[in-house]
């Protein structure tokens, strides 16, 4: 008797926590039931429609629903809350993003997680498959992220996998838009490329979104600004099958010109002299043929550089904005009407002195002086076959063996004076052409540039259309105004091997150091997105500008 009095006495320890737990039962909002057939129809026929005790199904930029009040229990969802912030948190962070995430929660125990999980696969997935008019599997893909102070989560559309429809259940604090961490959503072009954000959905406790994954539903997390807030949600994705997608749009390649006709006195104009050395240059090529990477520190004469950073402060500069944000944000400056100084720049990088120079630098065959391994080859096998068969003198062979250094710049800038002509006005000559050759042709050493302007909220991503990293190619970077930078303010640029996570390099900005790398097809590069810190760096010493580079693409 005495045990049926313990079981059933409310004051008991037993009692206590039976009632404890039907407080903290994990039940849908039945306002989700009552207004079930009028969502049903907003969503299939494409409308808006809105509820005063907080339900909302929007159309722009693409189909979503937002339910306030999700779970009823106010002591359940405190209870989940602390179950979550116990997890272990794993760190995550690459191109597309930057935050902490739990592992699965399938397979998690703890009460709250299991309950959540429950009504979710059980109750919220039948509600859902017949608002959305669509079969929903039984897999679901479940997660817990916390953004913090600068995370961040950039424009994609969750296509992958079978995904049909994402969903993110909110339980933050008093949150404003102030503080980041709005889940904005993109309208799209004819391509199925985002444009703008359309609307920004600031998150709230105890409300859930979804949409339907499309290839249209690009949308990000935007950074967290404030400090000592914690953006924590449950999120994931119901599985089901999914339309046929279009085909990706593939950009067309960005324009590849060869050299301008130059003389070398362009390098001696700009240029710290100890990189025209060639003695310099030699060692130079054998770190880079090592490494496949060189950095050259103050590149520019002091002088130069300090009127390209004076002039990138041009109110003449027309800036424009780089998208789409599925691919990169940052501002190119146009070429035309550019202050003088930052059009000789360019011109120094496109110019045939530059090509040479680079070939000297860099051993690969980015002007017709410069020789490959392979000609090398081929010049010790004529060279022999001439002395074996008595054809040449020993004179004329070994100024033949010797041609190959023609392509150093020569240290005397005076040599050229005699004839009035320069090495660029041979060049386009039909003596010096070989021959069926043009400036144009494919083999032809070709180059694209631009000149970039960096700042909070830039980056770059790497997409499975981007034919521009396809190729070989000698990457140059030479940045301005970044005094002070640092790596945690992000902006760095980052080398990877395709399919993997892990960093082959990383280029920290540097102010007039000149990185040149050499990759391969395999060889992805992103620049990171640049992150709130800098602003303050930025405020000190530069004010708010943030950084520019010059980043030139070279082919042999």
């Amino acid at each position: 008797m005495s045990s049926k009095r313990l079981r059933s006495d409310p004051e008991s320890g037993a009692g206590r926590k039976r009632q404890l737990k039907r407080q903290e039962l994990a039940e849908l909002n039945p306002l989700l039931l009552e207004a079930k057939e009028r969502v049903s129809e907003a969503w299939s026929r494409g409308l808006e429609y809105s509820h005063d005790q907080g339900l909302l199904v929007g159309t722009r930029p693409f189909t979503h629903c937002v339910i306030s009040n999700f779970i009823q229990s106010q002591p359940f969802l405190e209870g989940l809350q602390n179950e979550l912030l116990q997890l272990n948190f794993c760190e995550k962070s690459n191109d597309l993003y930057k935050f902490k995430q739990s592992d699965d929660l399938r397979k998690r125990k703890e009460y709250h997680i299991s309950a959540l999980r429950k009504v979710l696969f059980e109750d919220f997935r039948t509600w859902l498959s017949d608002i959305a008019g669509v079969k929903l599997e039984t897999t679901v893909d479940l997660s817990c992220a916390k953004y913090e102070y600068t995370d961040v989560l950039l424009c994609h559309d969750d296509e992958l996998e079978g995904r049909k429809i994402a969903f993110i259940l909110y339980l933050v604090p008093e949150w404003g838009t102030s503080n980041g961490g709005t889940l904005d959503l993109y309208d799209s072009d004819e391509h199925y490329q985002p444009q703008q954000i359309a609307k920004s959905l600031t998150p709230s406790w105890n409300t859930l979104v979804f949409f339907e994954v499309s290839p249209t539903s690009h949308h990000q997390v935007s950074e967290i600004l404030v400090e000592g807030k914690c953006r924590l949600s449950v999120s994931g994705w119901f599985h089901g099958s999914l339309l046929e997608r279009p085909p990706r749009y593939i950009e067309p390649l960005s324009p590849r010109c060869p050299h301008i006709a130059s003389d070398e006195q362009i390098l001696y104009d700009w240029i710290n002299p100890i990189y025209l050395d060639m003695s310099a240059q030699v060692h130079i090529q054998e770190e880079f043929e090592e490494r496949s990477e060189m950095f050259l520190k103050d590149f520019f004469k002091k002088e130069k550089f300090q009127m390209v950073c004076e002039a990138l402060h041009s109110p003449e500069i027309k800036w424009k904005r780089r998208g789409p944000a599925n691919k990169r944000c940052y501002d190119r400056a146009e070429e035309d009407g550019l202050p003088d100084i930052l059009a000789k720049c360019m011109e120094l990088f496109c110019s045939e002195a530059m090509f040479l120079l680079l070939s000297n630098f860099t051993g690969l065959k980015l002007h017709f002086l410069a020789a490959s391994n392979d000609e090398d080859d081929d010049e010790e096998e004529e060279e022999k076959e001439e002395e074996e068969e008595g054809e040449v003198e020993a004179s004329d062979v070994n100024e033949h063996a010797s041609s190959s250094t023609e392509k150093d710049i020569k240290s005397d800038s005076t040599d050229h004076e005699g004839d009035g002509s320069s090495e660029g006005e041979k060049v386009g000559t039909k003596e010096n052409e070989a021959p069926g050759e043009s400036p144009r042709n494919p083999g032809v050493p070709v180059c694209r540039g631009e000149l970039r302007h960096w700042r909070n909220g830039y980056y770059t991503l790497i997409h499975d259309t981007n034919v521009e990293n396809s190729e070989f190619a000698l990457d140059l970077q030479l940045c301005c105004g970044c005094e002070g930078w640092d790596e945690e303010f992000g902006g760095i640029t980052s080398y990877i091997a395709k399919a993997e996570d892990e960093e082959l390099l990383t280029l920290c900005p540097e102010d007039n150091s000149l990185a040149l790398i050499y990759r391969d097809k395999e060889t992805l590069k992103f620049v990171k997105h640049i992150n709130q810190r800098s602003i303050s760096q930025c405020k000190r010493t530069r004010e708010g500008t943030g950084f520019w580079d010059f980043s030139f693409v070279y082919y042999e």
